[in-house]
C-alpha cells in the first residue's frame, strides 16, 4: 500500500465484487467474482446493511445496472470540455428513470459534481 495515496490504501481494505463473464478469479486480495445470476448476486449484496456498492469506470456495467434496476444513487462528474465524440453513459433506448438531485458541488476551474438518486419513472413536466 501506497501510505501516500489513502484512496488507494482505503480501496485496499474494502470488499471488491467484479462482474465478469470471462474472469474466473481475481489476483486482487479481498476482490469475489460475480458470474452467472449477477442480478441475484447484486440484489443480495444491495440487501446486505452497512455499505454501499460503487460502480468505478465501467459503462457497460453501469449501464445493464440501469436496466436492471439496481442503481439507487449516480454520481456525475462534469468537466468543462467538449470532446464530440465518445461512448454514450446512458443507452440511446431503454427504460426513462427519474433522478433526484441531492447534492452539488463544483471546483474552481469548473469541474461540477452532481448526487442523483433514483425515483423510478420519471414525472414530467407539463408546458
Amino acid at each position: 500500500m501506497d501510505p501516500g495515496n489513502p484512496v488507494g490504501e482505503a480501496l485496499n481494505t474494502r470488499p471488491k465484487y467484479v462482474a465478469s463473464t470471462t474472469l474466473t478469479d481475481s489476483r486482487w486480495a479481498g476482490t469475489t467474482v460475480l458470474s452467472g445470476d449477477v442480478a441475484a448476486a447484486v440484489g443480495e449484496l444491495r440487501a446486505d446493511p452497512g455499505g454501499e456498492l460503487q460502480v468505478w469506470g465501467s459503462g457497460t456495467l453501469i449501464r445493464w445496472l440501469l436496466d436492471h434496476r439496481l442503481v439507487d444513487e449516480i454520481v456525475l462528474l462534469t468537466y468543462p470540455v467538449v470532446v464530440g465524440q465518445g461512448t454514450r453513459l446512458f443507452p440511446a433506448t431503454g427504460p426513462d428513470m427519474g433522478l433526484d438531485l441531492v447534492d452539488v458541488q463544483s471546483t474552481p476551474k469548473g469541474l461540477t459534481i452532481q448526487t442523483y438518486r433514483t425515483t423510478g419513472r420519471p414525472q414530467y413536466e407539463t408546458a
